[in-house]
């Protein structure tokens, strides 16, 4: 079963996908899709408030970071990552449970990567903004390290998460009971 949605203008068919008895979610795969990603990115900056750099996580929205960063003109980028790599000095780590990944894991970056967002007003950006459990866990990454977060952005904002005053999203993302019917 699918669910068709139109993302500012661009229409997508998502499958619907299991994450409980009882809830299914409308699976947003911006991996490989370059027309959207780049769509969702010029919209997004058009909404973004001021910012010097971009924080996401690994690795559904690395691509949109890129396309973000160099639409803006801007130098660089951070990715928190899911694993601790050999080259991170002092990394800062954040717990964090996801409604996709059922089990938790960790983000990670490293000193280099700290010293980007200090002292720099930092945009984090997400494909898809579920519970808000990763976007907490950013949140907290980009604090640690010193940065000041001011905005906070997704291209779908998934249930109640859409209605939220702190996130800009490009759309809404239902949730699904379990027969595919919208949740409301």
């Amino acid at each position: 079963m699918n669910y068709e949605i139109d993302i500012a203008g661009k229409k997508r068919s998502l499958k619907l996908f299991s994450v409980s008895e009882d809830t299914q979610i409308a699976a947003f795969i911006l991996y490989g899709d370059v027309e959207m990603t780049g769509h969702a990115a010029e919209k997004l900056l058009e909404a973004a408030p001021d910012f010097d750099i971009i924080l996401t996580a690994a690795s559904k929205s690395i691509a949109l970071a890129y396309e973000m960063t160099r639409r803006a003109g801007k130098e660089e980028y951070v990715v928190a990552l899911k694993s601790r790599k050999v080259y991170m000095d002092n990394p800062i780590t954040v717990n964090v449970n996801t409604i996709t990944t059922q089990q938790q894991q960790s983000l990670f970056i490293g000193e280099d990567d700290a010293a980007k967002l200090r002292g720099r007003r930092v945009l984090i950006v997400d494909d898809v903004i579920s519970t808000g459990a990763s976007l907490r866990a950013l949140e907290e990454l980009a604090e640690r390290a010193g940065g000041i977060i001011t905005g906070k952005m997704a291209v779908l904002a998934e249930g109640d998460a859409y209605d939220r005053t702190d996130i800009t999203a490009l759309g809404k993302l239902p949730l699904f009971d379990g027969d595919g019917n919208i949740k409301e």
